[in-house]
């Protein structure tokens, strides 16, 4: 079975390979990390304006190069044609960060091949540094014939400070059919811009006041069939011309007030601008901008709710299954759910997979564990031992996920500041209160305690928060509690300056006390959106 509804921490191609089945996806879209920026897909950036190095490094391997990998994929890829294409991009474009870069996407583009049904599509966002490389690999997974366009959208107006160049402002989307001609497909619309409407609608009707043109009734002769070559009111069309629709429609729409008369006594078709579903949506996307100053949460390569709307009515219908292997910070997964798809999220890092838990329970109201699953973070203390051994900054930005609104800190300098995760709150009309986190993975010792009181002081933070994997002793309590309390403004709670919680603690929702989730800043707020829950599996 294919689980939906379900956030999956680690390697996208592990999972894809060992939880999704063939042909059970109905609609992709992957907006994969590129190094054309190096904050290119970095949710944060810290203070100082630095990027989030944390972040940073789980994205590392994307764009080193790995001869290992290289030849692995060579050795077991199935399909001659994408190997040839790959070591022709290694042997014209060397060893760099592009060809690691398409090293990486070559095996994961091929499963979401396989994932995808017949009737399904993909539309893959990438920047102009590496979308003419990504065409011709899916030109050879999916097919040429596959491809359905190339949509270019027009993220911003203009772009300052450009030195020597056009201002870089588009991204573009690859969509390709699994199967041209079998995939699913509604039509969009958007509004028709004013100019237009003014100029091709500019026929007001008497009486009512209803906009309207005149429409052609005749179309050319290769569409001709039977009933559409007669005399109506004495009336032929031009010899290579038929009319458009048959002799009891035309009667039809005659009665109806619907066909008028030119001055040279032709007939033409009275189409209302009220009756306009909108422009049929191009391939140049110029109507949506990178993001509202509403619907910004915080994330600097956070993509417009609206963009992954369009994709998701045009190429799914609901309770269909919405894949998006690089997630991220979740606009895909709250699209999805916003219009009443079924989804599948991974991501590589415990913070995306933190925040996008954040963006479903304030838009949504959803929790972890009844409304969807979170599969591949740890569930146990033994889970978090083991992550903790195996990689401990992960371990760390796991722990400070646990946390409401908290999010990793990383110095400037990328120093040892004694600082692992940081949020904020306001209690009062003054500047926001700062919380500092720090998450300790093994032995722990009363000086630990002492030194983070220090650290405390000298961030001027309100609250630090003691996050450890081991029991505290007896005496680290004790300094804790010598450390003061916080009163706040707002009734007046007595909160402990320094608190401690075990991990144990944390994952039986034994939390620290902090002020409520409306005053806490960490991690911006998304609008709340009412909407119903899709959870089930998919039968092969």
């Amino acid at each position: 079975m294919t689980q939906t509804n379900t956030l999956y921490y680690g390697d996208n191609l592990d999972i894809l390979r060992k939880r999704v089945q063939d042909e059970t996806v109905d609609l992709i879209y992957l907006d994969p990390p590129f190094n054309s920026a190096r904050d290119y897909n970095v949710l944060f950036r810290e203070q100082s304006g630095e990027p989030a190095q944390a972040q940073i490094k789980a994205f590392t391997d994307t764009w080193q190069w790995s001869e290992r990998a290289y030849v692995q994929f060579c050795e077991e890829c199935p399909k001659p044609a994408l190997v040839e294409l790959l070591q022709g991009f290694v042997k014209t474009l060397g060893r760099n960060d592009v060809t690691a870069y398409l090293v990486m996407m070559a095996p994961r583009l091929m499963e979401l091949h396989r994932v995808l049904k017949r009737t399904g599509s993909l539309y893959l966002h990438c920047d102009p540094t590496a979308s003419h490389y990504l065409k011709v690999m899916l030109d050879v997974i999916f097919g040429a014939r596959n491809f359905k366009n190339e949509i270019i959208w027009q993220r911003i107006t203009s772009k300052g400070n450009v030195q020597r160049k056009f201002g870089a402002v588009h991204d573009v989307l690859l969509y390709y059919a699994k199967q041209r001609g079998s995939e699913t497909w509604n039509q969009v619309y958007r509004p028709l811009r004013e100019e237009y409407a003014s100029s091709f609608y500019r026929y007001v009707e008497e009486g009512t006041g209803r906009r309207y043109s005149l429409g052609d009734l005749t179309a050319p002769m290769q569409r001709a069939s039977r009933g559409q070559i007669y005399e109506w009111r004495g009336i032929t069309p031009p010899p290579t011309r038929c009319w458009v629709y048959s002799k009891e429609k035309m009667d039809e729409l005659y009665a109806a007030g619907r066909i008028v008369f030119t001055k040279n006594g032709f007939p033409r078709y009275k189409r209302y601008l009220d009756e306009v579903s909108g422009e049929k949506v191009p391939d140049i996307w110029d109507d949506i901008f990178q993001l509202s100053t509403k619907e910004a949460l915080g994330y600097p390569t956070q993509k417009p709710l609206a963009l992954l709307e369009r994709i998701i009515l045009a190429s799914s219908n609901e309770d269909d299954v919405v894949l998006d292997p690089f997630c991220g910070c979740g606009t895909a997964i709250v699209a999805a759910q916003k219009l009443q798809r079924r989804w599948i999220g991974i991501d590589i890092t415990h913070l995306a997979i933190a925040l996008i838990k954040y963006r479903l329970a304030d838009m949504f109201d959803l929790r972890e564990g009844k409304d969807y699953q979170v599969v591949g973070e740890p569930t146990t203390v033994e889970d978090a031992r083991t992550l903790a051994h195996h990689d401990r900054d992960e371990f760390q930005r796991w722990a400070i996920g646990l946390i409401p609104r908290a999010r990793p800190y990383q110095d400037k300098k990328g120093a040892d500041t004694g600082i692992d995760g940081v949020l904020f709150f306001k209690d009062d009309p003054s500047d926001p209160k700062k919380v500092v986190i720090q998450v300790k993975s093994g032995h722990v010792s009363v000086k630990d305690i002492r030194d983070f009181r220090g650290v405390i002081e000298r961030e001027k933070a309100t609250l630090g928060l003691f996050v450890t994997l081991c029991e505290p002793t007896r005496a680290m309590l004790t300094e804790a509690q010598s450390t003061g309390f916080y009163i706040t403004p707002l009734g007046r709670l007595h909160l402990p300056r320094l608190q401690i919680r075990t991990i144990e603690q944390l994952l039986r929702g034994e939390g620290f006390q902090i002020p409520g989730a409306a005053m806490l800043m960490g991690v911006s707020r998304a609008d709340r959106v009412q909407q119903e829950v899709w959870q089930g599996e998919l039968e092969m």
